[in-house]
């Protein structure tokens, strides 16, 4: 049942996604004729709004379009990746000549070097000139425009900051440079390469090799992927490489998952609230985009410093909290469990009564809080009794 309604949601996803591309052309200079454009906009664009959109250009628009376009509203729609821009590129028959290539270098050269120019000193910019843009811009390719993309990390200022490569066709000595060109970058950048079992044997085999050697690279600027699919083909191939790469490069904007709380956060050196400022300053740095902290990460936080007993981050939590959600209790909850677990009892007991003026938090309510009250309250009644029965023992060894 989960199955089908997944399957029937993705469906309807697909199908309003392509209700809502445009067709537009662009003059230019560069190749001397007009270009075909598919655009798809966020369903929730605004042009007057300030919010900035990362940018995916899909080369060979013409077949690879619709499964990208897809893609990004469906992941969209679980908040898996920030909603983008999407522009395909029609090539049709120019696409021999947009991707023409040094037999040497594998790099373009005549019409592809006309092309190479286009995209990134026409396009581009046409394209931050019409809509809200971040400076996140990401480049799709898929077997001779998966060779071309790559033309673009050789240029001093890079046009993109993510390359997804799906089963390129590499060409002259060009993948024997990749590896070497990305240990270079000292800005964030991301690649990803994609081949199958059933790949076309010397793309496969050019593509292994060009792994190899990436994997070697040391650079802490370079995000790397790669994906070997077992029963796919050349083709088939395609959908489930466009998913993957937009999962690993979008990775840190997703929510917070067990795996990252498990290999990062509860390691993490410092104070866990420091921890979720930085992952969010790097989202927004990245992809311009200001995503907020939400209760339901706080609270996932929040556990693992209790789990690491932690009671520092835990009141740091709670300060963060109480800046971003100053109408409900869940900040002071925090601080008051923090002084708690410290064993200042009756400072907490003050603390937990403050929060009794706010809103309930998501998961804490007014209640819970009430039975802290009552649970400090005994426990001090306890502390009063043993310390008068010492002082009791402490005259009496007086009398003595």
């Amino acid at each position: 049942m989960r199955k089908t309604t997944l399957v029937v949601l993705t469906c309807l996803i697909y199908a309003f996604s392509f209700a809502q591309v445009s067709y537009k052309e662009i003059s230019s200079s560069r190749l001397n004729s007009e270009r075909k454009l598919k655009i798809k906009l966020p369903k929730d664009y605004d042009p007057k709004a300030d919010v900035k959109y990362p940018v995916i250009i899909v080369f060979d628009g013409d077949y690879l379009f619709e499964p990208v376009a897809g893609q990004v509203d469906f992941q969209t729609y679980f908040d898996d990746m920030p909603s983008s821009i999407v522009v395909g590129i029609m090539q049709g028959e120019d696409r021999f000549y947009d991707a023409y290539y040094d037999p040497l270098t594998g790099l373009p050269t005549e019409s592809g070097l006309r092309f190479h120019e286009f995209v990134s000193e026409e396009l581009l910019p046409y394209i931050d000139k019409q809509y809200n843009t971040s400076k996140f811009r990401v480049a799709v390719g898929h077997d001779r425009m998966g060779n071309f993309i790559n033309s673009y990390i050789f240029k001093e200022e890079l046009a993109f900051q993510a390359y997804v490569c799906i089963s390129p066709d590499f060409v002259g000595s060009l993948n024997n440079f990749i590896s070497k060109r990305l240990e270079l970058f000292k800005d964030d950048i991301f690649y990803y390469l994609a081949t199958s079992e059933k790949d076309i044997p010397e793309i496969r085999e050019s593509i292994l090799f060009t792994d190899s050697k990436i994997k070697e690279v040391s650079n802490k600027h370079l995000t790397y992927y790669f994906d070997d699919f077992e029963s796919d083909t050349h083709y088939t191939l395609v959908t489930g490489a466009i998913s993957r790469s937009f999962d690993k490069i979008f990775d840190i904007y997703n929510p917070l998952r067990e795996k990252e709380l498990e290999e990062k956060v509860l390691p993490y050196e410092g104070t866990l609230d420091q921890y979720l400022i930085d992952r969010y300053n790097r989202i927004d740095r990245l992809f311009g985009i200001e995503k907020e902290i939400s209760e339901a990460e706080l609270e996932k936080v929040a556990k693992v410093a209790e789990q690491r007993e932690d009671y520092k981050s835990l009141g740091k939590l709670g300060k963060l909290a109480n800046k971003l959600f100053p109408e409900t209790l869940l900040g002071t909850y925090y601080i008051a469990h923090s002084t708690e677990m410290l064993g200042k009892i009756k400072k907490a007991k003050k603390l937990y009564e403050s929060a009794l003026i706010l809103d309930d938090a998501t998961n804490i309510n007014k209640d819970y809080i009430a039975l802290k009250i009552e649970e400090l309250t005994v426990a001090l009644v306890d502390v009063e009794d043993e310390e008068l029965e010492e002082l009791k023992v402490e005259d009496d060894n007086e009398e003595k």
